[in-house]
Order: structure tokens, then sequence, then C-alpha cells
């Protein structure tokens, strides 16, 4: 019977005394969680109290049931769009996350090893740990010997050495050590050994689970929110105060007709009909200032990107990460793996007279025949014919190096001492073929000094002299400063008595330069995000050296007054000192967790927009509280449940891509805020000035419902469609508390929405414009002319703010929708013209008239590339 573990009795009774090692999940918002939180929205908030207005007016028998419809419609498809593509996304996340938890360990139970899954472990069992095992508790090691990847939990990727706790060993106040060389915590990675751990601290009561209790966390508001909520405040000043003053208007003009102000004042039965019908009008202007169709657009262009993003291996969790991503101040970035590779790779072997080789292929025969000895067969991971199988990250990157080379005649170990941190070295005697020599394989600092000889190009063994030995230490420095690691392989011609290598003799095989080296597409795509404003620091848990040299090579490190910052660095500086140098940080070395945190923090209170990618559990405090938390794909299910955003590659080519695809979503948002202000402008301006002027009812109640409705539907399909410009990446980021709507957005609805508001002053008051139409009573097919012309005018608009130059069909071959909406649009309004009849004041137009109104209806076309031209010219003066 196995002297570890517990019998079945003893883990039922812990089980029931202090639980398994499952983790509390944080709490998961339900569809109805998400739908209610869409329904907080500003502009929701507004069609809402316009939507119980209309309610109340159809109730009591003043209101029209179709335009109270009609909100009711745009607010239900908006917030549910948006819900279900957020709910969906997060669904296919939790798969995800559920396939990669399920995790089953080895355990003694009863005496006999079991396989239990990762939840039903309890306090007091024995875990079996091989190579390749994540730990999953918080243990001692009670037998073996392990050596852990703890990047995880620390960020360091130096590997950990454990060893068996002694007998009386008690596990501590609970002060969090990853050095302790007899605990282990869950979520390391078992590198290298075997062994078996007692699980101490499960669960919630573990580091890991202690950093998962952090995501619960209250969140700011995005900056898109925030936005939002700005111009919702001044839509709804702008729409009530529009509202009253046109309900003003109405009864004064009414007053001003009935010719008589006392008496028409006096007329109770008159003046309160009239005045139903002016209240009736305002509430439709505030409703017609507010553009119903903006949620649904953010809904529909969100949704759509976020199929797009998929493609290039980003999957969105939450929709206000994608829209936050283009945002963008500051993103603080890891290094292994999105930066670089994330692997080790032998980039340079060197020989003793100070031959550079850069790959295996191109080794002299005698040179590779020790190399390929050297990495099989010294070395304490499974080898089977001829190649290596597991190992840790520099025996994979030298099984890599000799790929599929293999000897016909392989060699026999006779014996193999492994590498320890003492000697720095490991070796392995080996014979066959009439040969028996030994194989050393370590630091170079420490087998240089015991070599006497090195093997040449042609396979001679020639004197290796000091001063050949000094040129090797400097190139040895040289390659160092490009955080180029060297393992040193050697041979030794004798026997060897015990377990350490003599100290002299060694004949060097060569150095081998071993790098984790910069994704080439990385060092691209960083220089596009630093282009379009965004700060990008590194923080890593390697040494000063090492991150400075990444950081040159990927291109973050270009000017002498940009700041690399150790952790002790870091500590030794206030809040305040670190607020004002931020802007010049690039690098932070030898990282702790809280220092994510921290610099987050102080980002935050700087009114700056903060990225943080993270793949450790150490990491998903930062990316829970950063405005949008990039978690690698390939990180932990901690980082990846605190993230808003999965890089499913872990590249940051696609952390480029998101911030791309954020400021897609953002700048459709704005073409379509401006293509619907421009709109609600005109009309709230036609109709406050038609009382004033003698004009009655320009707009009716039916052509608004049809303008405010339909075209804000089929707009926000339009827009929604617009693709991400590379372009977009050389705008500077936006500010966080700056409004939505700029001063060039601005000009452009004010000039648009004036010149919409002349035409049809024009139409109505003008006898030139009336007699292009044929001459009826009513006026009937002038007034269809100017409904045309005003339907026809906002979607020439369309065309003009589609783009900001003067090229109208700039990249619409990667929007067809965009035309095709446009053309429905315009299909519908001729249409219209035959079927409306007295709902919409329409009457078909023979082609004369049809000429005319396509013309003034271009007009705006014409008229906004004035402006752009002259916007232009001041931009470059």
């Amino acid at each position: 019977m196995n002297k570890f573990g517990l019998t079945t009795e003893e883990a039922s009774k812990a089980l029931s005394e202090q639980g398994n090692n499952a983790l509390t999940q944080p709490p998961r918002e339900t569809f109805w969680d998400k739908l209610w939180e869409n329904f907080k929205d500003p502009i929701i908030r507004i069609l809402i109290l316009a939507l119980l207005v209309n309610v109340v007016f159809v109730y009591m028998g003043h209101g029209d049931w179709i335009e109270t419809m009609g909100i009711f419609l745009a607010i239900i498809l908006a917030t549910f769009v948006s819900t279900y593509s957020e709910y969906s996304n997060e669904n296919a996340f939790q798969k995800l996350q559920e396939e990669a938890s399920r995790i089953r360990c080895k355990v003694w139970r009863d005496g006999e090893p079991v396989e239990l899954h990762i939840d039903d472990i309890v306090v007091g069992d024995a875990v079996i740990l091989e190579a390749g095992d994540k730990v999953p508790v918080d243990g001692i090691l009670l037998d073996g010997d392990v050596k852990l990847d703890q990047a995880a939990l620390n960020g360091e990727s130096k590997e950990a050495h454990k060893l068996i706790a002694p007998p009386d060993f008690t596990w501590g106040d609970g002060t969090i050590d990853f050095l302790d060389e007899h605990k282990l915590f869950r979520g390391s990675v078992v590198v290298e050994g075997q062994g078996i751990m007692q699980a101490v601290k499960i669960g919630d009561s573990s580091i890991y689970g202690q950093l998962t209790q952090e995501l619960k966390d209250d969140e700011r508001d995005s900056p898109l929110k925030l936005k939002l909520k700005g111009l919702a405040h001044h839509i709804s000043q702008f729409g009530y105060a529009g509202g009253v003053l046109i309900a003003l208007a109405v009864m004064l003009h009414k007053a001003y007709l009935y010719g008589d102000f006392g008496a028409y004042f006096a007329n109770t039965p008159l003046l309160l009909s009239d005045l139903v019908q002016a209240v009736i009008l305002g509430i439709i202007i505030i409703v017609m200032a507010v553009p119903e169709g903006l949620p649904l657009m953010i809904a529909i262009v969100s949704s759509l990107n976020m199929k797009k993003m998929l493609r290039d291996n980003v999957l969105v969790r939450k929709l206000v990460g994608i829209e936050t991503a283009g945002s963008l101040n500051l993103l603080f970035t890891d290094k292994t793996g999105t930066i670089t590779k994330g692997k080790l790779e032998v980039v340079r072997f060197i020989t003793g007279d100070r031959q550079e080789y850069p790959a295996f292929d191109v080794l002299p025969a005698k040179l590779k025949a020790f190399t390929y000895q050297n990495v099989v067969l010294n070395t304490s991971a499974a080898v089977s014919d001829g190649a290596m199988v597991g190992g840790n990250m520099t025996e994979r990157a030298l099984s890599n190096y000799v790929g599929s080379y293999r000897m016909e005649e392989m060699l026999h170990r006779d014996k193999f001492i492994p590498f320890n941190s003492a000697n720095k070295y490991s070796w392995a005697a080996v014979s066959g073929n009439g040969e028996r020599y030994c194989l050393a394989k370590g630091a170079p600092e420490k087998l240089i000094l015991q070599t006497s000889h090195y093997w040449d190009a042609e396979g001679n063994r020639q004197p290796l002299t000091e001063e050949m030995k000094k040129t090797l230490d400097d190139r040895m420095l040289e390659l160092a400063a490009d955080a180029i690691r060297m393992l040193a392989l050697c041979t030794y011609e004798s026997d060897i008595e015990g377990d350490e290598l003599p100290a002299g003799g060694l004949t060097l095989v060569g150095i081998l330069g071993i790098r984790d080296e910069v994704r080439p597409e990385a060092i691209e795509a960083i220089a596009e995000v630093q282009d379009a404003g965004v700060q990008i620091v590194m923080i890593t848990g390697d040494r000063r050296e090492t991150a400075v040299a990444i950081a040159k090579d990927a291109g973050l490190l270009q000017r002498p007054n940009e700041l690399v910052w150790t952790s002790a660095e870091l500590a030794e500086m206030s809040d305040e000192q670190v607020k004002l140098e931020l802007h010049k940080l690039r690098v932070v070395a030898r990282a702790l967790p809280m220092d994510k945190s921290r610099l987050v923090r102080l980002a935050q209170e700087m009114n700056l927009v903060v990225g943080m990618t993270g793949d450790g559990v150490n990491d998903s405090p930062a990316l829970k509280k950063a405005d949008v938390g990039f978690a690698m794909g390939s990180g932990t299910e901690v980082a990846k449940e605190a993230g808003d955003i999965v890089i499913l590659d872990d590249n940051f080519l696609s952390i480029k891509q998101a911030i791309l695809y954020g400021r897609t979503i953002y700048n459709s948002i704005c073409k379509f805020i401006v293509f619907q202000l421009t709109i609600n402008f005109s009309a709230v301006a036609i109709n406050f000035i038609a009382p004033f002027i003698g004009i009655d009812k320009p707009l009716t109640i039916t052509h608004i419902l049809w303008i405010n409705l339909v075209m804000d539907t089929l707009a926000a399909l339009a827009f929604g469609g617009e693709p991400a410009l590379e372009k977009y990446l050389r705008e500077k980021p936006k500010d966080r508390s700056a409004p939505i709507v700029s001063k060039k957005m601005l000009s452009t609805i004010t000039m648009g929405g004036v010149y919409m508001t002349f035409i049809a002053i024009l139409f109505y008051k003008s006898s030139y414009v009336d007699h292009l139409f044929r001459n009826a009573p009513d006026h009937i097919y002038t007034y269809t002319g100017f409904f045309c012309t005003y339907i026809f005018m906002a979607v020439a608009n369309g065309f003009n703010v589609r783009v900001s130059g003067l090229n109208l069909l700039e990249h619409i071959d990667k929007n067809k929708g965009f035309l095709n909406v446009m053309a429905l649009i315009v299909a519908i309004q001729v249409l219209l013209t035959y079927v409306g009849g007295r709902i919409l004041r329409t009457t078909p137009l023979n082609l004369h008239e049809w000429s005319v109104v396509v013309l003034f209806g271009l007009s705006i076309i014409v008229v906004d590339l004035l402006r752009k031209s002259v916007c232009q010219m001041l931009e470059k003066k």
C-alpha cells in the first residue's frame, strides 16, 4: 500500500469539512441581465420616454398608433440585436472555457492511483505530477524532484526547482512566496521531473482561486458610452426646446390666422383642439430629434465587425471591448508570445575559432554529429527513434534545431548526470562504433574554463588558447546585449570518475546562441499602432538587459528620452512621479503583478483609455481593471474570464486588428450620427420656421414617420457595413471625455441641415419652383416633389458623409450593401408616390417633374463638395 494519499473515508470527511477544489465562478450575466443593461442606454431611455408620451396620446385619442408602434419596434430591435450578439459570443467563449477546463488528475486513493476531475480533489490528497501536467492545487512536495514553469502566476520565465518538504514543514501565515522551494501553486506547469504533492490549499483558498475573486470589481463606462451620454443630453435639450417652441409657434400661428387673439383664446373648444394638435406636433419633433437608429446601428456595426474579427483570430466577448479598443491611448503588453514568438530558437552556432554558422544544416560533418549526440543523448527528456519527446523550452529548441537529422549508427548512453544549479551543466557517457567518450552541455562561463581544445571545421582537435577564450567571451557579451542566451557543447575523450566533469581537458564543439525571436509581423504591427497615437509599454519578468534588447528589436525603444523601469525602480517612485514620466515609459522589466494594476490605475486617473494584454493568473486583476483587456488564447482560464477580447493566436498583429476594427466602428457611428442629425436638424428647423412664414404642415406626421423610422433602420444597415480602412490607424485617439460630435461633424450637420431647410422653403414659398410642377389647387405635385426631393437629398447626403474626401465612391466596392440600401430607399420613395395617396400626401409625378426632383436632390452633393474643398484649403493654410 502506498504511504501517500487518503482513503475513501478520509476523502469524504475532508470533502464535507473543507469542500472540493472547484472554483467559484464569477457571476454570469443571463440574457435578461444583458437585455436590462442595454435598456439603460441613454438614447434608449429618451426613446422610452417618447414612447410613453405617445401611448398616453393614443389612449386619449389624439396620437398615432402607427408612430407609437414604430418607436416601440425601434427600441426592441436595437436592444435585442446587441443583446443577442453579445450573449451568443459569450456562450461561444464559455464553451471554449469548459473544454479548456476538462482537466483530469492522478491521485492516490486507498493506496491505488485513480483519475479524478480537477474539481474533485480535496485537502490532503496526494496528487501525482509528471512532466507536462498543470499543478491543480496549492501544496507541498512529498516525493520526487520537479521543475515548474510559474510564468502564469508571477510572470517569471525562469523555471522554479521544487524539493521535498521536510516532515516539520508548515505552510505558514499565507504570505505568497512563489520562490519557496517546497511550495507548489495551482496554475504552474511541470516542465521536468516527476513527484507527488499534498493538497494544502484548494479551490478559492488557493492563490489562483483568490485571484479569480478579484475579477468582480465594477467596471467604468467605456469612452463611447460616455460620449453617447453627452450626445443624449444635448439631443434631449435640443428636442425638448424645439418641441416646446414649435408647439408655441403653432398656437401663435393659429391665433394669427383666427384674426382676433382675444376671441381665439376665449374659444375654449377650438383652443383645446389646437393645443392638443400643437402638443402632438411638439412630441413628434422631440421624437424626430432623437436618432432612433443609433442604438440599432451600434448593435449592427458591432455584430458585423465581431464576425470579421473572429476570422482575424480575435474573439470579442463584450461589445464594449471592441468599441473601446478604438479609443486606446495606452497599451500595456506582455513580451513572450505576443511580441516574441513565445518559443526559443537556436539562432547562432559559434566554434572555438569564432566561425559562426546560421543553421544546423550548414555545420561541418563532425560538428553536426557531436551537436546531434549532445542534443538527443545528453538530455533528461525522453527520446524515441532518435527524436526528443517533451522536455523543457531549451531542450525543445535544441530538438527543433537538429530537425529531422538522424545518425546511421546511434551511440548508446551508458551514464547520465542531469543539469543542476550548482554545476550548471549536464553530461552523458556514450559508447558505440568502437568509441567511448563523454558529452557535456551547459553554461559557457562554466564549461569554457574547463576546455583546453576545440573541434575545427575539418573535425580535428585544436588548442583553445586563453586569447581565443577572451575573444569568445567578447562575442558572447555582444550577443547577450541582443537577448541571446548561450549554451556550450563539449566532449571529453576519457572516462569520468564520479558525477562531476574534470577541471580541464574538455574539447569545445561549439556555443549555441538561443533566443525567443521577435515576431516579424509584430514589428510592423507595433509601428502601425504607434503611428495611430497609441503608446505601447512592454511589461516583462525578464531582466533589464534582455527586455531592452527585445524592445529595440520590436521598435519600442527608438529615442534617447524613452524610459525603461524595473519593478524596484517603479516601487520607489510616488504616484505623482509616475504620472509625470508615464508618457515616456516604454519598458517595465522584472515586473510584478501589482505593478500592472498600479500602472493601469494611474493611467486611468490621468483620463487615458488603457489596454492591457496578459495570459497568466497574475495578469487577471489588471486585465479586469483596464478599459479593455486583451487575453491571450493560450493563457489561463482566469485571464480569459477577465478579458474583454481574446486574442486566439497570441499575436500582436491581432491586437492591431482589434484597434483598427474599434476605430472602424467609431467612424461608422460618427458617419451615421452626421447622416441622422442632418435630417433631424432640418426636420426640426423646417417645422419650427413653417408657422411663421405661413406654411401649414411642411412635413406631415406620416412623412416624419417614414423619414424617422425606415430611413433610420435602413441607414443603420448601410453604414454598419463600412470597411476597416488602414487610414483609421493614422488618426489620433479620441479624447475619452471629448464630445462625439466634433467641430468638423457639426459643420457638416449644420451646412447640410441649413441647405435642406432652405430647399424646403423654396418649394413652399417660391413661385418659380412651384411652376416647375403641374398646377393643382392643392399644389399636390409640388408637395410630392418636395417630399421626394427631401428623401433624395438625404440619400445623396449619405454619400457625402460616407467619405471625408471628394471621391464619393471611394472604397464603395468594400461596402456594396450601402449602394443596395440607398437604392432600396429611392425605390420605396418612388413607389410611395403611387400608393401613398392621402396618407402621405403624394401623387405620381411625370418625367419632367422627376428630373427636377433628382436635380434638387443631387444639389446637396455640390454644396457639400464646396464645403469640403474650403475646409481642405483652410487645413492646408
